[in-house]
Protein backbone atom coordinates (compact mmCIF):
# COMPACT_ATOMS: atom_id res chain seq x y z
CA UNK A 1 0.00 0.00 0.00
CA UNK A 2 1.43 3.44 -0.89
CA UNK A 3 1.67 6.49 1.33
CA UNK A 4 -1.89 7.55 2.18
CA UNK A 5 -3.06 11.16 2.52
CA UNK A 6 -5.10 11.59 5.72
CA UNK A 7 -5.52 15.39 5.48
CA UNK A 8 -3.57 16.20 8.68
CA UNK A 9 -0.72 13.85 7.75
CA UNK A 10 0.52 11.25 5.31
CA UNK A 11 0.53 7.70 6.64
CA UNK A 12 2.97 4.96 5.62
CA UNK A 13 0.82 1.98 4.64
CA UNK A 14 3.59 -0.56 4.07
CA UNK A 15 2.67 -3.87 5.73
CA UNK A 16 6.17 -4.37 7.10
CA UNK A 17 6.13 -0.89 8.65
CA UNK A 18 2.90 -1.73 10.48
CA UNK A 19 4.29 -5.10 11.53
CA UNK A 20 7.44 -3.48 12.92
CA UNK A 21 5.47 -0.79 14.74
CA UNK A 22 3.32 -3.46 16.39
CA UNK A 23 6.45 -5.08 17.81
CA UNK A 24 7.72 -1.71 19.00
CA UNK A 25 4.46 -1.04 20.85
CA UNK A 26 4.62 -4.28 22.83
CA UNK A 27 5.79 -3.98 26.44
CA UNK A 28 7.46 -7.36 25.94
CA UNK A 29 9.92 -5.94 23.40
CA UNK A 30 13.15 -5.33 25.30
CA UNK A 31 15.89 -2.77 24.63
CA UNK A 32 17.81 -4.53 21.86
CA UNK A 33 14.66 -5.51 20.00
CA UNK A 34 13.22 -2.03 20.42
CA UNK A 35 16.34 -0.30 19.13
CA UNK A 36 16.65 -2.68 16.17
CA UNK A 37 12.96 -2.15 15.46
CA UNK A 38 13.42 1.61 15.24
CA UNK A 39 16.35 1.10 12.85
CA UNK A 40 14.23 -1.19 10.70
CA UNK A 41 11.28 1.19 10.73
CA UNK A 42 13.51 4.10 9.73
CA UNK A 43 14.83 2.13 6.77
CA UNK A 44 11.33 1.16 5.61
CA UNK A 45 10.12 4.76 5.93
CA UNK A 46 13.15 5.96 3.98
CA UNK A 47 12.35 3.64 1.10
CA UNK A 48 8.71 4.73 1.21
CA UNK A 49 9.77 8.38 1.01
CA UNK A 50 11.86 7.57 -2.05
CA UNK A 51 8.99 5.67 -3.66
CA UNK A 52 6.20 8.05 -2.78
CA UNK A 53 7.73 11.49 -2.58
CA UNK A 54 10.72 11.64 -4.92
CA UNK A 55 10.78 11.88 -8.69
CA UNK A 56 12.63 9.63 -11.11
CA UNK A 57 14.22 10.36 -14.47
CA UNK A 58 15.11 8.25 -17.49
CA UNK A 59 18.78 7.70 -18.20
CA UNK A 60 20.77 5.97 -20.94
CA UNK A 61 22.64 2.85 -19.84
CA UNK A 62 25.21 0.71 -21.60
CA UNK A 63 24.98 -2.90 -20.45
CA UNK A 64 27.55 -5.55 -21.45
CA UNK A 65 25.19 -6.49 -24.28
CA UNK A 66 23.31 -3.41 -25.46
CA UNK A 67 22.21 0.18 -25.06
CA UNK A 68 19.06 0.57 -22.99
CA UNK A 69 17.07 3.05 -20.92
CA UNK A 70 16.76 2.91 -17.17
CA UNK A 71 15.36 5.03 -14.33
CA UNK A 72 17.07 6.65 -11.39
CA UNK A 73 15.80 8.64 -8.44
CA UNK A 74 16.38 12.38 -8.61
CA UNK A 75 17.64 14.27 -5.59
CA UNK A 76 19.22 11.47 -3.56
CA UNK A 77 22.30 13.65 -3.07
CA UNK A 78 20.13 16.58 -1.95
CA UNK A 79 18.76 15.16 1.30
CA UNK A 80 19.31 16.53 4.80
CA UNK A 81 18.33 14.39 7.79
CA UNK A 82 17.85 16.10 11.15
CA UNK A 83 18.19 13.88 14.22
CA UNK A 84 16.13 15.10 17.19
CA UNK A 85 18.23 13.75 20.04
CA UNK A 86 18.12 11.32 21.54
CA UNK A 87 15.21 9.06 20.67
CA UNK A 88 15.61 9.55 16.92
CA UNK A 89 19.17 8.18 16.80
CA UNK A 90 18.28 4.57 15.87
CA UNK A 91 15.43 5.84 13.67
CA UNK A 92 17.95 7.97 11.74
CA UNK A 93 20.34 5.02 11.52
CA UNK A 94 17.66 3.26 9.49
CA UNK A 95 16.96 6.31 7.34
CA UNK A 96 20.62 6.44 6.39
CA UNK A 97 20.29 2.97 4.86
CA UNK A 98 17.97 4.57 2.32
CA UNK A 99 19.85 7.89 2.08
CA UNK A 100 23.54 7.00 2.62
CA UNK A 101 24.78 10.28 1.12
CA UNK A 102 22.49 12.53 3.15
CA UNK A 103 23.87 15.48 5.04
CA UNK A 104 23.07 15.24 8.74
CA UNK A 105 22.18 17.67 11.49
CA UNK A 106 21.39 17.19 15.16
CA UNK A 107 19.22 19.11 17.59
CA UNK A 108 19.02 18.25 21.27
CA UNK A 109 15.53 19.41 22.21
CA UNK A 110 13.17 18.12 24.85
CA UNK A 111 10.17 19.17 26.85
CA UNK A 112 10.31 20.14 30.51
CA UNK A 113 8.36 17.29 32.10
CA UNK A 114 8.51 18.88 35.57
CA UNK A 115 6.86 22.07 34.34
CA UNK A 116 4.05 19.99 32.87
CA UNK A 117 1.64 20.68 30.05
CA UNK A 118 -0.14 24.03 30.09
CA UNK A 119 -3.82 24.68 29.42
CA UNK A 120 -3.14 24.95 25.68
CA UNK A 121 -1.59 21.49 25.62
CA UNK A 122 1.98 22.73 25.21
CA UNK A 123 5.23 22.10 27.07
CA UNK A 124 8.16 24.49 27.58
CA UNK A 125 11.00 23.22 25.38
CA UNK A 126 14.70 23.29 26.20
CA UNK A 127 17.23 23.26 23.36
CA UNK A 128 20.71 22.26 24.53
CA UNK A 129 22.60 21.79 21.27
CA UNK A 130 22.14 22.60 17.58
CA UNK A 131 24.46 21.60 14.75
CA UNK A 132 23.02 21.88 11.25
CA UNK A 133 24.60 21.55 7.81
CA UNK A 134 24.08 24.11 5.07
CA UNK A 135 20.60 23.66 3.62
CA UNK A 136 20.05 24.70 0.01
CA UNK A 137 16.91 25.43 -1.99
CA UNK A 138 17.35 22.08 -3.76
CA UNK A 139 17.34 20.02 -0.56
CA UNK A 140 14.70 17.74 0.89
CA UNK A 141 14.88 18.04 4.68
CA UNK A 142 13.68 15.10 6.77
CA UNK A 143 13.26 15.81 10.50
CA UNK A 144 13.04 12.52 12.37
CA UNK A 145 11.52 12.00 15.80
CA UNK A 146 9.72 8.74 16.68
CA UNK A 147 7.04 10.51 18.70
CA UNK A 148 4.96 13.51 17.61
CA UNK A 149 2.84 14.11 20.69
CA UNK A 150 1.89 17.71 21.56
CA UNK A 151 4.00 19.11 18.72
CA UNK A 152 5.78 21.50 21.10
CA UNK A 153 9.22 20.00 20.50
CA UNK A 154 8.77 19.73 16.73
CA UNK A 155 7.62 23.34 16.34
CA UNK A 156 10.72 24.46 18.23
CA UNK A 157 12.94 22.24 16.06
CA UNK A 158 11.35 23.58 12.88
CA UNK A 159 11.94 27.15 14.11
CA UNK A 160 15.68 26.38 14.29
CA UNK A 161 15.90 24.41 11.04
CA UNK A 162 13.95 26.85 8.87
CA UNK A 163 15.13 30.08 10.47
CA UNK A 164 17.71 30.75 7.75
CA UNK A 165 16.81 28.04 5.22
CA UNK A 166 14.25 27.60 2.46
CA UNK A 167 14.54 23.99 1.28
CA UNK A 168 12.56 22.59 -1.61
CA UNK A 169 10.66 20.34 0.76
CA UNK A 170 10.51 19.76 4.52
CA UNK A 171 9.16 16.52 5.90
CA UNK A 172 8.56 15.60 9.55
CA UNK A 173 8.79 11.83 10.06
CA UNK A 174 7.47 10.00 13.13
CA UNK A 175 6.61 6.44 14.08
CA UNK A 176 3.45 7.48 15.92
CA UNK A 177 1.65 10.80 16.09
CA UNK A 178 -1.24 12.25 18.09
CA UNK A 179 -3.91 14.50 16.56
CA UNK A 180 -3.09 17.57 18.73
CA UNK A 181 0.55 17.48 17.63
CA UNK A 182 -0.38 17.18 13.97
CA UNK A 183 -2.72 20.16 14.26
CA UNK A 184 -0.12 22.29 16.08
CA UNK A 185 2.66 21.63 13.55
CA UNK A 186 0.32 22.11 10.59
CA UNK A 187 -0.85 25.46 11.95
CA UNK A 188 2.68 26.68 12.65
CA UNK A 189 4.29 25.31 9.47
CA UNK A 190 1.58 24.65 6.86
CA UNK A 191 4.13 24.07 4.08
CA UNK A 192 5.74 21.19 5.98
CA UNK A 193 4.62 17.64 5.17
CA UNK A 194 3.93 15.31 8.10
CA UNK A 195 4.57 11.60 7.62
CA UNK A 196 3.87 8.92 10.22
CA UNK A 197 3.25 5.19 10.47
CA UNK A 198 0.26 5.63 12.77
CA UNK A 199 -2.05 8.41 13.90
CA UNK A 200 -2.93 7.32 17.43
CA UNK A 201 -6.06 8.05 19.41
CA UNK A 202 -5.14 10.82 21.84
CA UNK A 203 -2.82 12.28 24.45
CA UNK A 204 -3.23 11.46 28.12
CA UNK A 205 -3.23 14.11 30.86
CA UNK A 206 0.57 14.04 30.97
CA UNK A 207 0.95 14.61 27.24
CA UNK A 208 1.89 11.04 26.29
CA UNK A 209 0.55 9.36 23.17
CA UNK A 210 -2.11 6.70 23.71
CA UNK A 211 -1.82 3.83 22.85
CA UNK A 212 1.67 4.96 21.81
CA UNK A 213 4.79 2.95 22.49
CA UNK A 214 6.06 4.43 25.74
CA UNK A 215 9.11 6.66 26.01
CA UNK A 216 11.10 5.79 22.89
CA UNK A 217 14.34 7.22 24.26
CA UNK A 218 14.16 5.31 27.52
CA UNK A 219 13.24 2.07 25.78
CA UNK A 220 15.99 2.38 23.18
CA UNK A 221 18.72 3.42 25.61
CA UNK A 222 17.55 1.52 28.71
CA UNK A 223 17.14 4.55 30.92
CA UNK A 224 14.27 5.77 33.06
Amino acid sequence: MPIEDRDDAYVVGHALAKHTLSRLRSVETEQVGFRKGLVKLGRICGYEIIDGAMETEFVSITTPLAETTGERVKGLDDVVIINVLRAATPFVEGLLKAFPRAKQGVISAGRDEEAGMDEDGEFPITVDYVKLPDISEDDTVIIADPMLATGSTMVTVLDHVLEDANPERTLVLSAVAAPPGLVRVNEAFPETDLLTVSIDERLDEDGFIVPGLGDAGDRAFRTT
